[in-house]
């Protein structure tokens, strides 16, 4: 048995309860627990280092987010995350490239891989990058374990063509898209198992040939 089902138990309470005061007063089973996942937050992050080199001296604390909630410009006032994330990448949570992102929460549980929100810039790159790239491009978003696992995309597009495009172009529906992300849901029982940080490497691996596609057409 792992902590896993105390973790999803302590978030159901938070989003129950998600107040100062309720905090507080459970602070103690908080701070252990965040301890147990920032562990196999690194033990995750050192089975990609295999097929992430750039990975070799990163740290789990430097990848995690905080649970407490930026309230300035929310309508929402509630202190607290409901949720563990944290974003993996060379730089850790701060980055603006094709990265990798895990959640894992009350509500939802998921990897996810791709970049998000890019600046327009950068958009109209990706765009070019793709078209130019078309074969290569569909050769790797088409293969068999990355449509069983990561079907389909996930993020914001635009509601007709982008500027300078035709709304009949035969690739139209890829140029709408304005974040070029992937996501594969897991069920809490995924983290009953106790390599499920290893198995969430092997997952996140699928992912690479997508993030090196995109990091390449940026840097291009």
């Amino acid at each position: 048995m792992t902590y896993a089902p105390r973790l999803f138990h302590f978030l159901e309470n938070l989003a129950q309860n998600n107040d100062r005061a309720w905090f507080a007063a459970n602070r103690q089973e908080y701070d252990e627990l965040r301890a147990f996942w920032i562990a196999d937050l690194q033990r995750l992050i050192d089975c990609m280092k295999e097929y992430e080199p750039a990975f070799r001296y990163l740290e789990a604390k430097e990848c995690l987010y905080r649970i407490y909630r930026d309230t300035r410009f929310s309508p929402d006032k509630t202190p607290y995350k409901t949720y563990f994330s944290a974003l993996i990448s060379p730089t850790g949570r701060h980055c603006d490239r094709a990265c990798y992102y895990f959640h894992q929460g009350a509500d939802e549980c998921a990897l996810y891989g791709g970049i998000w929100m890019p600046e327009g810039n950068v958009l109209k790159k990706l765009r070019k990058a793709i078209l130019d790239n078309l074969d290569e491009f569909n050769d790797i978003i088409s293969k068999p374990e990355l449509q069983k696992y990561f079907p389909g995309w996930e993020g914001r597009k635009l509601k007709t063509a982008p500027q300078g495009y035709d709304r009949n172009h035969p690739q139209i529906e890829l140029l709408r898209l304005t974040e070029y992300g992937k996501a594969h849901y897991l069920k809490r029982e995924f983290f009953d198992n106790p390599n499920w940080p290893e198995e969430a490497a092997k997952l996140f691996k699928l992912l690479k040939p997508l993030n090196d596609f995109i990091n390449y057409s940026i840097d291009e």
